[in-house]
């Protein structure tokens, strides 16, 4: 049986006294991060916002095997806060879905989930109305039995059954009232349970995951009554997928005791703060980088390839890869590249085949 086959169905319990201290330390990190950021002025926490929130977008979809384009991805969400970058392109329909549904929920975060808003958020994943190339229910609750599956055709392992699609729509209501109403559960705590009895109802024929950490980001911002969001949940499951699939498989073939679920989500979410640090730390090099160059003039190019520089480029740059980045020719990239070496700002190294370039004194 499945836990929304037991009779006591949805009501939940868990060991107080075992989550309560990694609670504690949650909220402590909590409290210690949103210090952090208005210590470091707004320019920096606009910043800082724009790139968890890029990397929760892009995370969230990559947990279902979905790549977005990261430029995409940032360009949408800042044009949507107003938040003013360099190289800003125009975003796919997918990736303004995405983007639109993350930050309905954590702008509005106050706002109740309602059925026509959850609606919303689903159909803007889905703008054509397909996931890949099947076609499927959008904006409505599934008509459809549902599984979730591995392995090939004809040898499938049924990991999970979802309720029955005629029970869904009572489901999804007994959730929606449960997740909008004043309780005494701590709102972390609801922000983990909210996204085990949403996954759990599974009530789309796709993109219940997504939406699930939807779910979970919007419960966290009212956690942390605000909208400005400094920590991504989704990047840490996205870094520990098989524990993810794995603690959700065993606690829906259990029973209603969902400690193990609880402690996982809590500390899963410890660790995603803990990686704010060095997010943090970035952004502080990026903002001192700028400073000590503010006399100087870069062209969009370069301004962009910078930025990318300084935040996690892979592999060495060349010409190449300077212009296929740029969308421009090789004699262009060559010429933006010696004039950042003229600035002191990028040094060769090798030559020949071998030529590369990387920032003067930093270690990337």
């Amino acid at each position: 049986m499945y836990i929304h086959q037991k009779k006591e169905w949805p009501v939940f319990k868990w060991n107080s006294e075992e989550i309560t201290v990694i609670l504690g330390k949650v909220r402590y990190r909590q409290g210690k991060i949103l210090g952090q950021m208005k210590a470091l002025g707004f320019k920096l926490q606009e910043e800082t916002m724009l790139q968890t929130l890029t990397l929760d977008v892009i995370k969230s979809s990559e947990i279902e095997g979905k790549l977005l384009n990261h430029d995409q991805v940032r360009s949408s969400i800042a044009r949507r806060l107003g938040i003013d970058i360099a190289g800003t392109i125009k975003a796919e329909r997918d990736v303004e879905g995405v983007v639109e549904m993350m930050l309905d929920a954590t702008q509005n975060y106050s706002n109740d989930l309602t059925e026509d808003r959850i609606f919303g958020w689903h159909a803007s994943l889905f703008p054509t109305g397909r996931s890949g190339m099947y076609k499927i229910i959008v904006g409505d609750w599934r008509k459809d039995l549902m599984q979730v599956t591995s392995g090939p055709m004809g040898r499938e392992i049924v990991h999970f059954e979802a309720p029955l699609p005629d029970v869904v729509d009572q489901e999804m209501q007994g959730f929606l009232k449960w997740l909008n109403s004043t309780t005494e559960i701590d709102p972390v705590l609801k922000a983990a349970i909210g996204h085990l009895w949403f996954v759990t109802i599974h009530p789309f024929d796709d993109g219940n995951g997504r939406i699930a950490r939807a779910v979970a980001d919007m419960l966290l911002a009212r956690a942390d009554q605000s909208k400005q969001r400094f920590y991504s949940m989704s990047a840490q499951i996205q870094k520990e997928r098989n524990e993810y699939y794995n603690i959700l498989e065993s606690t829906q073939k259990g029973d209603l005791d969902i400690t193990p679920w609880l402690d996982w989500f809590l500390n899963c979410l410890f660790r995603s703060m803990e990686s704010t640090d060095i997010t943090i730390e970035k952004i502080l090099e990026r903002g001192q980088f700028w400073e000590s160059h503010k006399d100087k003039t870069f062209n969009v190019r370069q301004q962009k390839m910078l930025q990318s520089l300084l935040d996690s480029f892979f592999g060495n740059l060349n010409v190449s890869k300077w212009a296929k980045m740029t969308k421009t020719s090789t004699d262009t990239a060559l010429r933006d590249i010696k004039d950042l070496i003229e600035k002191d700002i990028l040094i060769q190294e090798g030559a020949g085949r071998n030529t590369s370039y990387k920032l003067k004194n930093h270690n990337f």
